[in-house]
């Protein structure tokens, strides 16, 4: 199901696609330890890069591997894509047009994942008219939230400082990302209007609020109280390994029941959905039934109608068997044809 303005698209099904050895595990595996799920991403990042990257996408520009904190560490490092000239000076223009920009954050637990793969995907939404911001960051276990948040603000920064210089508006920002990549978006959206979040996670927001002019969210981690639901997919070190004094393979003193408290306790600064208001600017979200996050996802859909937030939605049904989770990456697809189609609208409504 899909919001009241459009429909499921169901087209014909494709085999394969974006974790196929997940797609297998998936009905026997319950609980999955970061290690096992560290294992399987290594297996399929070398096939994925080549896979969704083929017959590059040649009417835009690619300025790769920028360092945006200046320590030549690849995880500081970025790509910007645009449109060619003619996009951002018109014929007979007197003068270059400046284009929203896409700032995006690649998904994979939080653990793997790499821009590499989302160039294309990146180019594909360059290709519809905006500069796109194509971002790497430290990951865990070696480290917690708070640097990830760190990195992702400092591409912020960058952006702030020097988008102007690839024809992008640092005023109209549109920020996204793919399962672990949207919740890295949606909480450095909820950190530049809830300084309580800010202060957690140690962030001086680099981007006002007022210049975020939407989030695109595709099978995002939105909600971590999903994990915590008899037989969910992932175990709860992963967020254990996310929460700086608990880090990966720690244990809580106390109880069992006063641990899994405290872990919960801990998950609400981890979990986008419990910081959501009126405040928050307009949302794009894509998922399926057979998401993982599936459930995460409608419930964030659910309390952003609950306040008020304008929200455009894209939910397949479980019989589309190309919409596993973040099947988006995999431009082969029709419906991931669809996403781009109505990313760009959404893009161009908001910013």
């Amino acid at each position: 199901m899909t919001t009241p303005a459009c429909q499921p698209v169901h087209r014909p099904q494709q085999p394969g696609g974006t974790f196929a050895l997940a797609r297998r595990a998936r009905n026997v595996l319950r609980r999955v330890p970061v290690w096992t799920w560290r294992v399987l991403m290594h297996s399929v990042r070398a096939s994925e890069n080549s896979r969704f990257n083929t017959d590059p996408i040649t009417g835009v520009r690619y300025f790769h591997d920028i360092d945006f904190v200046g320590d030549g560490i690849r995880a500081h490092r970025l790509d910007v894509i645009t449109p060619h000239p003619e996009v951002t000076a018109p014929a007979g223009s007197a003068a270059a047009v400046s284009l929203p920009v896409y700032v995006y954050f690649h998904g994979g637990g939080w653990t793997s994942g790499d821009k590499a793969s989302l160039t294309k995907y990146c180019a594909s939404q360059a290709e519809g008219g905006m500069v796109v911001v194509n971002v790497n960051y430290r990951m865990a276990p070696r480290f917690h939230m708070g640097h990830v948040l760190a990195d992702a603000n400092a591409a912020l920064a960058w952006v702030r400082r020097n988008i102007d210089g690839y024809g992008g508006d640092g005023s109209r920002i549109v920020l996204g990302g793919d399962s672990a990549g949207g919740q890295i978006a949606a909480l450095l959206t909820a950190a530049s209007f809830r300084p309580e979040l800010a202060r957690h996670h140690g962030l001086t927001p680099a981007v006002p609020a007022a210049d975020f002019k939407g989030l695109v969210q595709h099978c995002s981690v939105v909600d971590f109280s999903v994990f915590f639901d008899k037989g969910f997919v992932l175990s709860l070190d992963f967020i254990r390994m996310l929460m700086p004094g608990l880090r990966f393979g720690s244990r809580f003193r106390g109880s069992g029941s006063g641990r899994l408290e405290a872990l919960r306790n801990g998950a609400i600064f981890l979990s986008p959905i419990e910081w959501l208001d009126s405040r928050f600017p307009p949302v794009f979200v894509t998922t399926s039934e057979r998401d993982f996050f599936y459930a995460a996802n409608m419930n964030f859909i659910a309390r952003l109608h609950e306040h008020s937030v304008p929200v455009d939605s894209l939910v397949y049904a479980w019989d589309s068997a190309n919409t596993e989770h973040t099947w988006q990456q995999n431009y082969r697809y029709p419906e991931s044809q669809e996403v781009y189609r109505r990313l760009r609208a959404f893009v161009g409504k908001v910013a």
